[in-house]
């Protein structure tokens, strides 16, 4: 009996990460009925991190938040033990503007921060934060609102048995007339005595795939803020907000940190992570691996099949593909996608034996955005027999 373990990613916009393993597994059922066939969904820290969590058998804890216009959301972290994550795309998300309109000057993370608020408040000691998909460049600040439940407005260390605990955030979420981002330009000052004690003893760890400063010409307005609807003129401007935030956080904390890789993942909510939160970044796929216990699926497999929408030189760095196919080191790995645009030598490098398009076989590519499970199906069979059959004729198996 062979083993084969699935892990991919979504097909975004087209099939979650278990309706891809379970379309690849009927397919390879049908040539190997007997096969054992696991399904690992996986993501790299955005979008589908959620998903990937509750497929390891974390609870989903239901909730309401502030979306990223501050208009309440339906969202959720899930939990397993101690351990909470949060996925940032669920709440703060290009997803969760309003009718998919952009908002790049006025969109907050504060709803993010109101998730951990809640998990910490239900007593979580560990926060998983995947931080891909936001629609905000507000540097986390209205993440660090929500979880100090106050909008800062000075300055201050206070003494430590000044310190109240935090508690479920009780300002109100930020609103188009006064967001987030706005409020990073001409703000005084900012407290960190209520934030500061109730993260205490809290560890966050950020899946962060980006190595950006928060400011400057590689900082998360100049690089993310036009895929977030930010005209030049825009950009210059959320470049001076970030900049004079982070100019208080550094008096505050003592610490400059805008300039640390990652600080501008998420309209630079990596940097409000790091600076203020304490967090340490991890690249995204490394951490959700960890989470979902891949290797310990990976015994006695035969192959490993991995995937996502489309294989292009970002899969090449850092993204589900790769991380699967270096943590698999020694077993066979194959992946799926809709569609391939890397060469057999790159696939080889990052440990990929081969790659199974849908355009293999539908050359229209709207066709396998609408109707991509029967695609998948014939890609199991073709892998089964390419990959497997050979594996059991070693075996010296019928």
């Amino acid at each position: 009996m062979v083993r084969v373990v699935v892990a991919s990613d979504k097909f975004k916009g087209s099939l979650t990460s278990a309706e891809v393993a379970a379309a690849v597994g009927a397919g390879v059922r049908r040539v190997h009925p007997d096969a054992t066939v696991v399904a690992v969904p996986v993501a790299d820290g955005g979008d589908g991190t959620l998903a990937a969590a509750v497929a390891a058998g974390y609870q989903l804890i239901p909730l309401t938040a502030s979306g990223p216009t501050g208009e309440p959301v339906a969202t959720a972290y899930a939990r397993l033990g101690d351990t909470a994550v949060v996925e940032l795309a669920d709440v703060s998300g290009l997803v969760r503007l309003p009718e998919a309109r952009l908002a790049p000057m006025t969109a907050t993370s504060y709803g993010t921060g109101e998730l951990i608020a809640a998990a910490v408040d239900a007593g979580c000691t560990r926060v998983i934060l995947g931080i891909g998909g936001s629609a905000s460049t507000d540097g986390g600040r209205g993440l660090v609102e929500a979880l100090a439940g106050t909008r800062p407005t000075r300055l201050s260390h206070p003494p430590a048995a000044e310190r109240p605990a935090l508690e479920a955030p009780t300002a109100p979420p930020p609103t188009a007339d006064a967001p987030a981002a706005e409020r990073l330009a001409g703000c005084e000052g900012l407290d960190l005595g209520s934030l500061r004690r109730g993260l205490r003893g809290v560890q966050v760890v950020v899946a962060c795939d980006v190595d950006n400063p928060l400011t400057g010409p590689r900082g998360a307005a100049a690089v993310y803020g036009p895929q977030k609807g930010a005209t030049p003129e825009q950009v210059v401007e959320l470049d001076a907000r970030l900049s004079e935030w982070a100019d208080l956080v550094a008096v505050a904390t003592g610490r400059d940190l805008r300039d640390v890789p990652g600080a501008g993942a998420a309209g630079g909510v990596g940097f409000a992570a790091v600076a203020l939160l304490g967090a340490e970044l991890r690249p995204g796929i490394e951490l959700v691996l960890e989470m979902v216990g891949f290797e310990e699926q990976l015994a006695g497999a035969d192959l490993v099949i991995t995937g996502e929408g489309a294989l292009d030189e970002q899969t090449l760095h850092g993204k589900a593909v790769a991380g699967v196919a270096a943590t698999a080191a020694g077993i066979p790995v194959v992946a799926v996608c809709g569609v391939n645009q890397l060469q057999h030598h790159q696939l080889q490098q990052a440990g990929v034996q081969a790659a199974y398009a849908l355009t293999d076989l539908e050359p229209d590519v709207q066709r396998c955005i609408a109707d991509p499970k029967p695609l998948l199906e014939q890609l199991g069979e073709r892998i089964a027999v390419e990959h497997l059959t050979m594996t059991r004729r070693e075996r010296g198996i019928a």
